[in-house]
């Protein structure tokens, strides 16, 4: 049976109210699209970054240091299955969103089209990426007002720590070898901004208020991107590895030191400083058309599907 939905007026009231959202029973039509869209984007980057963390984790320095990554891998694919259990909840073909979409219609970050080759690159990620990940997550946690996302993220939050430090351990681990540093070093230098770039457009651009309106969020993306950095840019710090951001002590916000936004050229995991700053539309093009690792990463996970049987 299919429930009606509620009209805007009714479920901006609830909202106020302090009620949660538990079904398609209590949502309008706009509700229901703002939370399908956040909530892909959301299953996309969790599911993503299994093949993402399985090809580095094969540079693992130990098998000990593999089961861990391979454990971080298995914890992706539960909070997958988490969000795209709950969109279909909400109307939407899960089979078809996972092993049919044609891959540049997969929405997650940017960063994850970009391989991550070695150990140091995939520990970095962990502080990096899982650290951004934990930001928008915990935000959603604490602020959403879609009553089962909201129960299924406890688990989430908790999950989240552990991956983020997992990487940031390793890097107290290695940073202290000035050779190992620079393997570091040299993951954060392209890591780094692809992981402020995460964050989205910034607000004085940002095109869809839903998030914010209707509780999906409670921080907006500068917000969420200062919460992060206010994490990495001390980490990074005391760990001895350059990131181009500092506190600004009259503001007590983080300033980039770089031009941003900036062009990356993926191939060769380096951002084009020297040619300036560019403009959002530019930036928007390049997360659209994905990046090199977009098919092999899809694919991998389409296989099984599409493979014939006997």
């Amino acid at each position: 049976m299919v429930l009606p939905m509620n009209t805007e007026a009714v479920t901006l009231l609830r909202i106020k109210s302090g009620k949660l959202v538990e079904g398609l029973e209590h949502m309008s039509p706009m509700y229901l699209e703002g939370i399908k869209r956040i909530l892909t984007v959301s299953a996309d980057t969790e599911l993503i970054s299994a093949p993402a963390y399985f090809r580095a984790a094969q540079d693992a320095p130990s098998l000990n240091a593999f089961g861990t990554a391979i454990s971080i891998v298995q914890d992706e694919l539960a909070h997958a299955h988490i969000a795209y259990r709950l969109l279909e909840d909400l109307g939407v073909d899960k089979d078809w969103l996972i092993y049919q979409r044609s891959a540049r219609e997969w929405k997650y970050p940017y960063a994850f089209d970009v391989p991550l080759d070695t150990w140091h690159e995939l520990v970095v990620a962990n502080a990096f990426y899982d650290q951004a990940g934990y930001e928008l997550l915990s935000d959603v946690y604490h602020s959403t007002t879609f009553g089962p996302w909201k129960r299924a993220l406890a688990k989430v939050d908790k999950e989240e720590t552990f991956h983020l430090r997992h990487g940031q351990q390793w890097i107290r681990r290695l940073a202290p070898d000035p050779v190992e540093r620079e393997k570091l070093q040299r993951a954060a230098d392209w890591m780094f901004m692809l992981t402020v770039e995460w964050f989205g457009l910034p607000d004085r651009e940002k095109r869809h208020s839903e998030q914010l309106d209707y509780g999906f969020k409670g921080r907006t993306n500068d917000g969420l991107r200062q919460a992060w950095m206010a994490k990495v840019v001390p980490f990074c710090d005391e760990m001895g590895l350059r990131v181009p951001a500092h506190l600004d002590a009259e503001t007590s916000q983080y300033v980039i030191d770089v031009p941003f936004p900036a062009r990356f050229d993926a191939s060769e995991k380096r951002w084009l400083f020297e040619e300036g700053q560019i403009g959002w539309d530019e930036v928007l093009e390049r997360w659209k058309a994905r990046g090199p690792m977009n098919a092999e990463y899809v694919g991998t996970l389409q296989r099984g599907w599409s493979a014939p049987t006997a």
